[in-house]
C-alpha cells in the first residue's frame, strides 16, 4: 500500500476508526481518530488498487477526533462526526461537531462544519456526537446521536435540517429509554432505529447503569 503521508508519528492517519464506506468505482473513505498533519485526526481514501490518499486533516476549530463511520451521499460527498473540536466548550477540547466533505472539480476537498455541539446552555443541543454513522432522508436531512448532553446529559437523538439548524428529537433520561446512544438508522417513513449503551433494565447490570436498549423515534 501507498501511504499519502509519512507513517512516521501518523502522518497518514492514525487508529483508524473501524468501518469504510465504498464508492460506485471500489473507492473506500474511512477516518483516524488520531494522525494527520496536526494529530487531530483525518479523513482517508484508498482506491481499489490499495494506494491511500489523504482527504483531510483536522486542526481542531474544524473537529477533532474523527470518531464514526462516513456518510457518502449520491454526489460523492462525505458527511461525519468527531468527538472533539468545534467551539471552545467542554474544558477547552470542544465538544464536537457534524463535518461535510465535498469533493471540488478542480481536484482536492472542502470542509464545512454544518454544526458545533454545546451551542446551547449546559448542552442541551448535545455533546460529543459520535460512533454510530449519520443517515440521511430524501430532502437532505441529517440525523445522529450524541453520546453526551441533552436534559439529563445521558445523551440525544438530533436532526440537522437544509439549513442546518438543529433540533432535538429525543433526549435521553437513563432510564427505561436508554442512555448513551450510539447511532440510528432510517427507514422509508423517516422512522429512526437505534440502541443505546446503558438505561432500560437496572436489575440487568445495575453498576453500569443498565444494560442499553433498542429505540424507535417516530415522527
Amino acid at each position: 500500500m501507498r501511504h499519502a503521508g509519512p507513517p512516521d508519528g501518523g502522518g497518514d492517519g492514525a487508529f483508524p476508526y473501524p468501518g469504510a464506506v465504498r464508492d460506485a468505482a471500489g473507492n473506500l473513505y474511512g477516518v483516524t481518530f488520531a494522525g494527520g498533519a496536526y494529530g487531530s485526526g483525518a479523513v482517508y481514501e484508498v482506491s481499489g488498487g490499495g494506494e491511500e490518499t489523504l482527504l483531510y486533516s483536522f486542526s481542531g476549530g474544524d473537529g477533532a477526533q474523527p470518531d464514526s463511520v462516513l456518510l457518502l451521499d449520491s454526489k460523492g460527498n462525505l458527511y461525519g462526526t468527531t468527538e472533539n473540536g468545534g467551539n471552545d466548550q467542554c474544558g477547552g477540547t470542544g465538544c464536537g461537531v457534524v463535518f461535510e466533505l465535498s469533493p471540488q472539480s478542480g481536484g482536492g476537498w472542502t470542509e464545512t462544519v454544518l454544526y458545533d455541539f454545546c451551542s446551547l446552555k449546559s448542552c442541551a443541543d448535545g455533546e460529543e456526537p459520535g460512533v454510530g454513522p449519520l443517515a440521511m432522508d430524501a430532502a437532505g436531512n441529517l440525523y445522529g446521536t450524541t453520546v453526551f448532553g441533552g436534559t439529563a446529559d445521558e445523551g440525544v437523538a438530533f436532526k440537522l435540517d437544509a439549513a442546518r439548524t438543529e433540533s432535538v428529537l429525543h433526549s435521553f433520561t437513563g432510564g427505561a429509554d436508554g442512555a448513551i446512544p450510539v447511532g440510528v438508522i432510517l427507514d422509508s417513513r423517516n422512522n429512526l432505529y437505534g440502541a443505546t449503551l446503558e438505561g432500560g433494565d437496572l436489575k440487568c447490570e445495575p453498576k453500569y447503569g443498565g444494560c442499553g436498549v433498542v429505540f424507535e423515534i417516530v415522527p
